[in-house]
């Protein structure tokens, strides 16, 4: 009895911990007040300020895969990277980059401080693999971004003609 006591305890005090754990991150992404005035290196930075724009899917011609594009700006001093992206449309969604006309799946793609992460035709973007209903135009297609210092950002992907190509208005 005294080995299931102390089981017991140890799974509450952990339970606790990681619920703490939890509530300061949590809190942590709000506040900007304890970031002001220290500028070292050393210091946690803020989490990272992430808007979503030009999200699409192009109409996808069966169930057996479509992508995803869209402009990730980061109106902040810290980096971040994408890590993953969740979708109820499938339940294998994976980041690819493209190198020299070849497409490859990647881990992670960075998000620059005070820059964007274009995904793009003919560039990086992500990949639905397997579709659970294939989406018509004027559909939409919720996904989860997940990144490894902001919290994780729901975007609705606008379903578009197979043909449509976003134009951004920063034309470099």
């Amino acid at each position: 009895m005294t080995a299931r006591t102390t089981r017991t305890r140890t799974t509450r005090t952990l339970a606790a911990g990681l619920s703490l754990a939890a509530a300061l991150v949590i809190s942590g992404c709000s506040s900007s007040d304890s970031d002001a005035g220290s500028g070292s290196a050393g210091d946690a930075a803020a989490a990272p300020k992430l808007a979503v724009s030009g999200a699409f899917m192009p109409e996808p011609v069966n169930d057996k895969m479509a992508g995803a594009f869209m402009v990730i700006k980061n109106d902040s001093e810290t980096a971040d990277k994408l890590t993953g992206v969740t979708s109820p449309l499938s339940d294998d969604l994976q980041i690819h980059e493209t190198k020299d006309q070849k497409m490859q799946q990647v881990p992670s793609m960075d998000v620059p401080a005070n820059g964007e992460l274009k995904l793009e035709r003919g560039g990086n973007h992500v990949m639905f693999m397997g579709l659970k209903s294939t989406p018509k135009v004027g559909d939409k297609v919720t996904v989860e971004l997940r990144f490894e210092k902001a919290g994780p950002v729901k975007v609705e992907l606008d379903v578009k003609e197979r043909t449509y190509t976003a134009q951004h208005s920063n034309a470099h």
